[in-house]
């Protein structure tokens, strides 16, 4: 114990900080009683327990990233290689040094200060010390949760000393003078080559969750690891599949696959030994949470989870009503992996036999199933295409269609193009079929026809992975140039070709002209970095 005392008063000492109540990788007991007492509160809203046990807590005005106020530091490493721009707005090291003595001096006059060791990556020859220093009770469980817990002998030899990278979360404290490159009260500012992040002005959880994201991008392509936002599952004889997606596509509902064990639901690596999830636990939505429909994760709200941002019916029972989005429509909970059931310890597998880029196309011009080209997969995963609905945000009337880069452009710290090129490396090296997948639209677009059935969408991702997709008969679909199958077991055929589905073929037509010209628009940002090839597996108008 002395000796771990003496460590703890070591690495304060490195930072500046002489707080006298530490608490270095408590227990989750533990955490919950300091919670219940602590007086570092967002506002009137103290933590409080719900009636299956997790831990809830409320994060303050700030209920999700703010990508505007992400600031990485540009010197002469990272001025030769980020990808500057709006997703990575550049700060001054003389910028940096203002922000995170702002920070350490709020830590280090706090009551209490949590330190919370573990490590991004299930790979053990590819994984990051991360070391997390926070004020809130939350926001240590939240860690604690989101990476990978280290053994007590990992963390005496693994952590005994410095580590590859440090989170200084000073949330609470808000910036109070001008900073040059600083635009608001808040800052999220991430050094890559001295491998620290700053957290001020903002006590959303996610921030760190997605700044150890952020930085695997940025740190594994050098060593040959491609980062990928995606989900992961594993079949019964090894066989892996990720899954792509932005909001709305239904990656979280379909790597759920009771035939299959879940490697993780959202950040994965891939190496030359296969595929590695980054994280230790998961951050799921709750918005309309229920047992019936989500009952894993449901199951998974007991003690040891973090609630964030919900509302009770009532504060006598603590029973959550998840369908309350008075605070935030982005209402989440955080828990281990292990509360999961059928979750695969250690959580990596092989190579992909399979890879899905889901896309819920609003425009209902898309097959349902699409084999994709290594220079196609390569196109569409620079694009990352999916589509806004009416109904989805204010002044949306119209199906309106989103691009986010990789699938999760807001984390990637390299240009796309060179995420693009080791995947296309990677599928090639492993012969992985890449397949593009609409859970959108069929018949129609948006207000029109009808979502495509979650039925034939699993029946669809059943027939690739028994290998029966493959060796369909394919034909070529227009304009977009994929292959699609002219027929599927227990798929009806006409739902496949998806003009066939449409009243009037000409409108069909129309629609997908339309939308190959905004992939066509879009891809012009990426030109640049991108080879002829890639280009040419566009759309062709």
């Amino acid at each position: 114990m002395q000796k771990q005392n003496m460590k703890t008063h070591e690495l304060l000492q490195k930072w500046g900080l002489h707080n006298t109540n530490v608490f270095r990788n408590p227990s989750v007991p533990l955490i919950y009683q300091l919670s219940m007492q602590s007086t570092e509160q967002t506002s009137t809203r103290p933590d409080s327990i719900n009636s299956t046990g997790a831990l809830v807590a409320y994060s303050g005005k700030k209920c999700g990233r703010v990508p505007k106020d992400k600031r990485i530091i540009k010197d002469q490493v990272t001025e030769q290689d980020v990808w500057w721009g709006d997703v990575n707005i550049p700060l001054s090291r003389e910028s940096y040094n203002e922000v995170e003595k702002i920070a350490l001096e709020y830590l280090g006059s706090r009551e209490k200060l949590f330190i919370i060791d573990g490590y991004a990556g299930w790979d053990s020859n590819h994984r990051l010390r991360i070391r997390v220093f926070c004020t809130r009770p939350y926001h240590a469980l939240f860690m604690k949760n989101m990476l990978i817990k280290p053994t007590e002998e990992e963390l005496m030899n693994d952590f005994n000393g410095d580590v590859d990278f440090y989170i200084f979360n000073a949330g609470p404290q808000i910036i109070q003078k001008p900073i040059d490159g600083v635009t608001s009260e808040g800052c999220v500012a991430v050094n890559l080559t001295e491998r620290k992040m700053v957290i001020l002005g903002t006590q959303y959880a996610g921030e760190m969750k997605k700044g150890v994201f952020g930085v695997t991008h940025y740190l594994f392509p050098k060593q040959g690891i491609l980062t990928l936002h995606s989900s992961a599952n594993e079949g019964e004889n090894g066989d892996v599949t990720l899954l792509f997606g932005l909001s709305g596509t239904g990656k979280t509902t379909l790597s759920a696959d009771p035939k299959r064990k879940l490697i993780g639901d959202d950040e994965h690596a891939w190496s030359d030994n296969g595929i590695f999830n980054i994280e230790g636990g998961c951050y799921a939505k709750c918005v309309d949470l229920s047992k019936e429909k989500e009952p894993e994760i449901f199951n998974a709200v007991k003690f040891g989870a973090v609630l964030e941002n919900i509302e009770y019916f009532s504060n006598q029972t603590r029973e959550v009503d998840y369908s309350n989005i008075s605070i935030t429509e982005n209402t989440r909970v955080s828990y281990p992996l292990d509360f999961i059931p059928g979750t695969k310890f250690p959580a990596q597998g092989g190579h992909p036999k399979n890879i899905f880029f889901l896309t819920c196309d609003a425009y209902g011009v898309l097959p349902p199933v699409s084999m994709l080209t290594p220079e196609q997969a390569m196109y569409h995963f620079i694009s990352g295409y999916t589509a806004k609905v009416a109904g989805t945000e204010v002044g949306v009337k119209e199906p309106q269609a989103t691009f986010s880069a990789c699938f999760g452009e807001a984390f990637l710290a390299l240009h796309p193009t060179l995420y693009a090129n080791m995947l296309a490396e990677k599928i090639k090296k492993f012969d992985t079929k890449v397949w593009l997948i609409n859970t959108g639209w069929s018949g129609g677009k948006y207000g029109v026809g009808q979502r495509m059935s979650l039925k034939y969408t699993r029946a669809i991702i059943d027939l690739i992975h028994s290998g029966e997709l493959k060796d369909a008969e394919f034909e070529n679909f227009a304009i977009f140039n994929f292959r699609i199958p002219k027929a599927a077991k227990n798929i009806p055929s006409e739902i496949l070709n998806p003009r066939n589905t449409w009243n009037n073929p000409d409108e069909f037509d129309k629609q997908l002209q339309e939308l190959a010209q905004k992939f066509q628009i879009n891809f012009k940002k990426y030109e640049d970095k991108a080879t002829i090839e890639i280009i040419n597996a566009g759309p062709k108008l």
